[in-house]
């Protein structure tokens, strides 16, 4: 059978006001930006499964066995207050399972877990991705930061492989990746893995917890911060299916 993998997040509601002189309208749109991680993974004979994140309140699975059915579960832009106050907690003070301690049992006992940088990723910006002090903060390789942990670089910002023979760097050159824009600044737990850095940052970090294997990439896996031309090189490809083999 092929790996199931589940992509969370990755999505976004966008609601437009524009004035023209005295008439003014408004106008809501959808989006989604799984393409690249997509392909990366469909094109490794992977089954690829998204959550977007509007989606998480009524879709996450329901049970522990139904998560562990997912060889590899990876969080993309999507903060802790989406698992954390669904509207049955929020509106109606009614108790229900917390989603962030079971993704802390489904990788205790053997899932692969991975979390991917963005604006609503580990602490993000202004501190609302919101995971330190959650369950999924003990499971992380990676320390938070308390607060805006966003590093920004629109000048371009090189990546350092630190641990070249590495599964997740098979068939990838040493040098000349391209540049990105931007990453969550994270620190290393004591035992963790860093392969890869950014400006002395973390930048691929593995790790595990029980019996499961877990994943911080710090920045996107798509545009703003992962240009177009990172997404189209021909190694995110070959980069996002080694993660995820690592993983699983």
């Amino acid at each position: 059978m092929p790996k199931k993998i589940l992509l969370i997040g990755e999505s976004w509601l966008i609601h437009t006001q524009e004035t023209k002189g005295f008439d003014v309208f408004t106008f809501d749109s959808y989006e989604t930006a799984t393409d690249w991680i997509e392909k990366a993974v469909t094109d490794g004979g992977m089954e690829f499964h998204h959550l977007p994140s509007h989606l998480v309140e009524k879709n996450f699975p329901a049970t522990q066995e139904e998560l562990n059915s997912y060889d590899a579960i990876l969080l993309s832009d999507v903060g802790a207050n989406t698992f954390q106050l669904p509207m049955s907690v929020f509106q109606q003070s009614k108790k229900c399972p917390n989603k962030l301690h079971m993704l802390e049992a489904y990788t205790k006992n053997g899932g692969g877990l991975g979390m991917i940088g963005g604006y609503l990723s580990f602490m993000g910006i202004q501190g609302r991705g919101a995971y330190k002090y959650t369950a999924i903060d003990q499971v992380l390789p990676v320390e938070l930061l308390p607060g805006d942990d966003r590093m920004e670089h629109p000048e371009g910002a090189d990546i350092q492989i630190t641990a070249l023979g590495h599964p997740v760097f098979n068939g990838m050159p040493a040098e000349g990746w391209p540049q990105i824009l931007g990453y969550n600044k994270l620190v290393a737990k004591e035992g963790a893995e860093v392969v890869a850095t950014c400006c002395g940052d973390p930048f691929i970090t593995l790790g595990t917890y029980g019996k499961g294997r877990t994943l911080a990439f710090a920045t996107d896996c798509a545009p703003h911060w992962c240009p177009f031309e990172f997404c189209d090189w021909d190694g995110y490809g070959i980069l996002w299916r080694n993660m995820i083999h690592w993983l699983i």
